[in-house]
């Protein structure tokens, strides 16, 4: 047994890193030890469907190696986390090496959904970290057409930076239009319209039956038989928590792992932030916010109250956006796709729509419209009328 102690954080990416960051802010004495099954520093995953797809960066690291030598943070890197004990407090890797924890922070983030029955044939992708995002990046520098399944966000970040590098793109999406499940369907049209007018073909309310080819894909064929040319095939269907690892610890697992609203998990000494983490809200519910801007906060919270100190429940208004082609998508507060949308203004590119729910404004979505958004972040946060922000 490696003897660790201290604090053991699992996970490679923006919410291991903050963790860490926070624990030596609150001057924390003890070992820091942050897991990752990846070989890299933790690193900023926005960017892998966008600059680093494209181009125009290779470094997205959060902090440098020195930050981490500074500060003794140990890392133990291309070794993910196999099994953790909580009766013992031990955590297994993958290669066998058992580390033992005072406090067990999880920050796994997400794994990506896969389409099963797809064979496995090359120029099939699925993007969730870095070196996927460098060999499709590698792949689309010679491919010409590509068909990029789901039009949620990473599907529609993807399309518009493949269009970027030239190649030809048919976006295809089960629901009536992009991000349908998520802001529903009449920002949905405007955010195909955006695509559309930059030459993606944008197929909705329709799915893939299946993808052939010899050793690499060459077709894809969709529900009603029509047959897609294609030597790129990118799947963005979603993602799942990455909790598989977590089987038989006997912790409380609903959609990730269930903590309260200070990030405390079902079993002492454990806790769980960001993309795998399912915190209680003020309301009483469960919520799990897969939004990068939401692992600051949850740091603020966790870190305090895990060294003892009393710190207030996470109260900020949840805010993520989604760059494609020249136009920041922005979303504060908490829309939903059944809410009442009010589109106040629409130029053809850029817009900016009020969600509103019981006769209360939920939400702001706006395109390449940064300024008004954030203006509403105070009338959402108050739960103001809708007709505070129509008038």
């Amino acid at each position: 047994m490696s003897t660790s102690g201290g604090v053991v954080i699992v996970g490679g990416g923006l919410a291991a890193a903050r963790t860490a960051e926070q624990l030596r802010r609150s001057e924390y004495p003890g070992p820091v030890t942050i897991v990752s099954d990846e070989d890299h520093l933790p690193y900023d995953r926005p960017p892998l469907s966008k600059e680093v797809l494209r181009a125009e960066t290779d470094d997205v690291t959060l902090k440098p190696a020195e930050f981490y030598e500074e500060n003794n943070i140990s890392l133990l890197l291309g070794n993910g986390a196999r099994s953790v004990d909580t009766a013992k407090q031990t955590l297994t890797l993958a290669d066998g090496t058992e580390l033992h924890y005072d406090e067990l922070i999880i920050a796994t983030g997400l794994v990506p959904k896969r389409i099963p029955s797809f064979p496995d044939l090359e120029g099939i992708h699925v993007l969730r970290n870095f070196d996927e995002s460098l060999a499709l990046r590698k792949e689309a520098g010679s491919a010409r057409r590509a068909v990029v399944i789901g039009a949620g966000f990473i599907g529609c970040e993807v399309a518009a930076s493949l269009r970027g590098l030239g190649v030809e793109v048919v976006l295809v999406e089960p629901q009536p239009s992009p991000l349908a499940s998520v802001l529903g369907g009449q920002i949905g049209e405007l955010v195909a319209r955006l695509h559309r007018a930059e030459g993606v073909d944008v197929r909705c309310g329709i799915g893939v039956a299946q993808v052939s080819g010899t050793a690499r894909v060459e077709k894809v064929v969709l529900d009603d038989g029509t047959e897609l040319d294609a030597d790129l095939v990118v799947i963005g269907i979603g993602s799942h928590p990455a909790t598989g690892w977590l089987e038989g610890s006997g912790l409380e697992i609903d959609n990730g792992v269930v903590c309260d609203d200070r990030g405390r998990a079902s079993a002492p000494h454990v806790w769980a932030i960001g993309d795998v983490a399912s915190w209680r809200h003020t309301l009483g519910h469960q919520v799990r916010v897969e939004h990068w801007s939401n692992v600051a906060d949850q740091a603020r919270v966790l870190v305090p109250a895990m060294l003892g100190q009393d710190t207030p429940a996470i109260t900020s208004v949840p805010y993520f956006w989604s760059d494609q082609y020249d136009v920041k998508i922005q979303c504060l507060g908490e829309p939903e796709a059944d809410d009442v949308v009010h589109v106040v203004e629409d130029d053809g590119r850029k817009f900016l729509a009020y969600y509103e729910r019981d006769g209360i404004v939920a939400g702001v979505v706006g395109g390449g419209m940064p300024g008004k958004v954030m203006k509403a972040r105070g009338k959402i946060a108050a739960g103001a009328p809708i007709a505070d922000v129509l008038g």
